[in-house]
């Protein structure tokens, strides 16, 4: 018998239950219930109830029946917060409720009216007086002591792995804390959270292929945004506040893989009168805090291996690294031709209209990179992919951008803010002409962008942390897909 014919065989017997339990005039699917505790509440209540214990506190819990045990006399509810044990015994429940008792099955959604005690063995239990279905399952939850051994059933029917996993529960639960801490701590330091739009005409703040769709009334293209940073800047032109961030989706039209998802969550902040060196300190502040708010320590374990994320972290230049690992420092080659050889032959894939810049940057990229295990802010990146950074105050080859990486990952991303209009305009320039050379991620022109920027931009730092990325690490998870309740998946055929 296949899996689905064994389903469907679970869903007819299920049915049938159905259609008894309307024949004695219970109704499987009510509206409400009035719940009064929850199991972790009640674990907290009566931590120091003493075994074989019994209460007259009188309790409504509610929860999906996940073992059935002595034909029904006890049945395990688990809701939200854990479990509670429910004691069915013709001492306390009326003798019509063992009819719906007999029609229940594992999966089903029950509440319970009933008294506390501790049972001799201690476990805190409900005495039923009274069981209510709320919610008939008609199919049956995967096998308890295998659960979902499908991965990619787990993502795809993401609702059965919670239910089964405590694990996977847990690792959302901790994303929707970390995002909460990150929050925080930035209100705390006066930080104004903002929205910007997700559909633009034109998709800037990154180099990323996006997503296209059309606007029926406007008859136009419209862009899902891949950054939201030139609106970020728009509002930093406009004054509405020093400081300004926002959390929120980013969509990539690129490949998938264990640390890429085509929507992802990203952190992005501003603040006037600061450079990339306040960037480094916020995000080490962020970052070891949420870490201490999640996970108890700064000290982290990611597959195997311990993260110190306790500030200061390392700081260290690209072409240092590079002239570390290497031997070549690319500071010393005056012309494109000899870097653009020395990185083709340290291994480097690089464009045909490669320069200087890419030359480094691609060195970096295939030697450096996977090797950076503890925290390190990688600073001082190349002009030619880094359009909307300030130049180095001292060689105009570089800007003061870094990028942060954890066990050979990429984790932040952040600037001296670009906020010299002529100079933005060129960038700009620069950019459609590698388009032209057939670059889809190239950066397109943005006028009005730069428009703002003539009225006037103050100095400013900026920082993305991939929050996606980040739950990773202090989830200890592996793939991206396990941080994402709803991960981009092919659909099945």
């Amino acid at each position: 018998m296949s899996d689905e014919d064994e389903e469907n065989q679970f869903r007819t017997a299920r049915l049938e239950k159905l259609a008894a339990l309307r024949k004695l005039g219970v109704e499987p699917y009510p509206y409400v219930f009035p719940v009064t505790a929850t199991a972790a509440a009640l674990d907290a209540t009566y931590k120091d109830l003493s075994a074989g214990t019994n209460t007259n506190d009188v309790v409504a819990v509610a929860g999906r029946v996940r073992a059935v045990r002595n034909n029904g006399m006890f049945l395990d509810l688990h809701d939200a917060t854990g479990k509670i044990q429910v004691f069915n015994h013709k001492d306390f429940l009326p003798p019509e409720q063992f009819q719906l008792l007999k029609l229940l099955d594992l999966g089903d959604i029950v509440g319970v009216d009933g008294k506390i005690r501790r049972t001799p063995r201690g476990e805190l239990t409900v005495n039923a007086t009274r069981l209510t279905l709320l919610t008939k399952s008609l199919l049956p939850l995967p096998e308890k002591y295998h659960g979902l051994a499908d991965v990619e059933t787990r993502y795809r029917q993401r609702y059965l792995d919670l239910i089964m996993s405590a694990e996977s529960t847990k690792t959302l639960r901790d994303r929707s804390r970390i995002i909460a801490s990150i929050r925080r701590l930035l209100t705390v330091r006066g930080f104004l959270e903002v929205e910007t739009p997700m559909l633009q005409a034109i998709p800037g703040g990154a180099a990323a292929k996006p997503f296209v769709t059309h606007h029926n009334t406007l008859d136009i293209d419209l862009y899902l945004r891949i950054s939201p940073e030139l609106y970020l800047k728009r509002l930093l032109v406009g004054g509405i506040s020093d400081k300004v961030f926002e959390i929120n989706r980013n969509f990539r039209n690129e490949g998938i893989s264990p640390r890429h998802n085509p929507e992802f969550t990203l952190l992005e902040l501003y603040q006037a009168y600061v450079d990339y060196f306040a960037m480094m300190e916020m995000t080490e502040h962020l970052i070891a805090e949420t870490a201490r708010e999640v996970c108890g320590t700064t000290h982290v374990t990611y597959q195997g291996q311990v993260i110190d994320l306790t500030p200061p972290w390392k700081r260290a230049t690209m072409a240092d690294l590079v002239k570390e690992k290497t031997g070549i420092d690319f500071l010393v080659i005056a012309n494109d031709a000899e870097a653009c050889a020395a990185a083709r032959k340290l291994g480097a894939e690089l464009p045909k209209s490669a320069t200087w810049g890419h030359a480094l940057y691609g060195v970096f990229e295939a030697e450096i990179e996977a090797t950076l295990i503890q925290p390190t802010h990688v600073m001082d990146f190349p002009r030619e992919v880094s359009p909307l950074t300030k130049a180095h105050r001292t060689d105009p080859r570089l800007t003061e951008r870094f990028e942060t990486f954890i066990h050979g990952g990429e984790y932040a991303n952040a600037y001296s803010e670009l906020n010299d209009p002529v100079d933005q305009l060129a960038r700009f320039d620069a950019q459609m002409h590698e388009r032209d050379l057939g670059d889809e991620e190239a950066q397109r022109l943005d006028k009005d962008f730069v428009t703002a920027l003539e009225y006037g931009m103050p100095p400013a730092g900026g920082l993305g942390i991939g929050i996606d990325r980040l739950v990773m690490l202090l989830t200890d998870s592996a793939s991206i897909r396990d941080v994402i309740a709803f991960p981009t998946l092919r659909p099945r055929s």
